[in-house]
Parts: C-alpha cells; sequence; structure tokens
C-alpha cells in the first residue's frame, strides 16, 4: 500500500500545482489544487491527475463517472456528491467527511482513508481493492454486491454497514474498533477475524444457525 501524506507539502507534486479558478466542469485537470468552497455546474467525466483538494466544500456536485488518479483530499467535505461510477487509484483521503455521497458500480484501487468520516455512503457494487480504511468512522455504508480484495479496518469504527451480498476476497476486519453490521454474520464469508471478534460474534452465528445456546 502507498505511503501517503498528512502533508500537502510532502506530495511528490506539490511544487507543479497550480491554482483552480472557476466552476468544475467535465474537464482534464493535471496538477491543479482545489481549494475551499467549490462551484460546480457539471464534472460528469472529468479526469482529475495529481491533484490536490484541500479544505474543499462540495454540496450536490455531479461527479458521475470522473476518473481520480494519484489525488490527495485533506480537511475537505463533500456532502451529497454523485460519484456514480467513478474510477479512484493511488490515492489518499485524509481528515475529510463524505456524507450521502452515491459511488455505486465505482472503481476503488489502491486508495487509503485515513482519519475520514464516511456517514450514509452508497457503495453497491463497487469494486474495493487494496484499499484501507484507517482510524475512521464508517455509519451507515452500504457495501451489498460489492467485491472487497485485501481491504483493512485498522482503528476504525463500523456503525451499520452492510454487505449483503459482496464477494470479500482476504478482507482484514482484525482491526476495527467495532464491528456494526446491520446483517450481522452474514456477508462474512471471506473475511478475515480476530479471535475476539469471533467471541464476540458468536451469538449472531449461532442465531443464523438456528442454534440455542443454553447453559
Amino acid at each position: 500500500m502507498q505511503s501517503v501524506p498528512d502533508q500537502l507539502d510532502d506530495l511528490p507534486y506539490a511544487h507543479l500545482l497550480a491554482p483552480h479558478t472557476g466552476p468544475l466542469r467535465g474537464d482534464r485537470y493535471d496538477t491543479v489544487r482545489f481549494e475551499g468552497p467549490l462551484e460546480t455546474v457539471s464534472a460528469g467525466g472529468a479526469t482529475f491527475l495529481e491533484c490536490a483538494f484541500t479544505g474543499t466544500e462540495l454540496s450536490g456536485a455531479r461527479l458521475r463517472q470522473a476518473r481520480f488518479n494519484e489525488v490527495w483530499v485533506h480537511g475537505s467535505r463533500w456532502v451529497a456528491v454523485d460519484c456514480v461510477e467513478s474510477e479512484w487509484q493511488d490515492a489518499g483521503l485524509v481528515s475529510t467527511v463524505l456524507a450521502g455521497l452515491t459511488a455505486y458500480g465505482s472503481a476503488v484501487r489502491r486508495v487509503v482513508f485515513r482519519q475520514c468520516k464516511l456517514e450514509a455512503v452508497n457503495l453497491r457494487g463497487a469494486a474495493l481493492r487494496d484499499v484501507v480504511f484507517e482510524d475512521c468512522l464508517l455509519r451507515d455504508v452500504d457495501f451489498g454486491e460489492a467485491k472487497l480484495t485485501d481491504v483493512s479496518f485498522p482503528g476504525s469504527t463500523l456503525e451499520e454497514v452492510r454487505l449483503a451480498g459482496a464477494v470479500l476476497k482476504q478482507a482484514d476486519f482484525r482491526g476495527a474498533r467495532s464491528l456494526g453490521l446491520t446483517d450481522g454474520p452474514h456477508g462474512l464469508r471471506g473475511a478475515v477475524l480476530g479471535s475476539a471478534q469471533l467471541f464476540e460474534l458468536a451469538p449472531q452465528f449461532a442465531q443464523a444457525l438456528g442454534i440455542t445456546v443454553k447453559d
């Protein structure tokens, strides 16, 4: 997994960044820095290559089928953003809030979320590979029918997370602080759990199997 810096100046392309002005559109943005509130008319299909989003605020933005390659998002707040069928690769999101974001059918590869809050995020049918949720809060996040390959959750809290129909391959939940799964043990096939987590989920496994435990 790539190393994701906490400071803008530590980006390898920081010295090349040029400030952005005007609304976001469906254009190609190469080594551009976006900062503060962003106006967007429609940026569907836009491409962002080696770009930085610092303290950005997006509300109701349309970024459907946009491509984010080697981007860095820090201290930002994206609310009700349409990222359906978008592509994210070699990206880092740090101290960022994603609320009401819709990204079903998206491809997310080699991406790090660090100290982020994801609330009411729709990732149904998405394909996640080599993704890390580090010290994050995932609340009401829908991974239904998604493919999670080599995804981990160190230090993260999961609340009301849905995995129904998801395909897990080495999805590592061992470092998660809590596993609040609305589907219970269903959908965990292929997951990696710690013994303490397994013990915590034991009553739900027993219930799912129709086992009555009496002492």
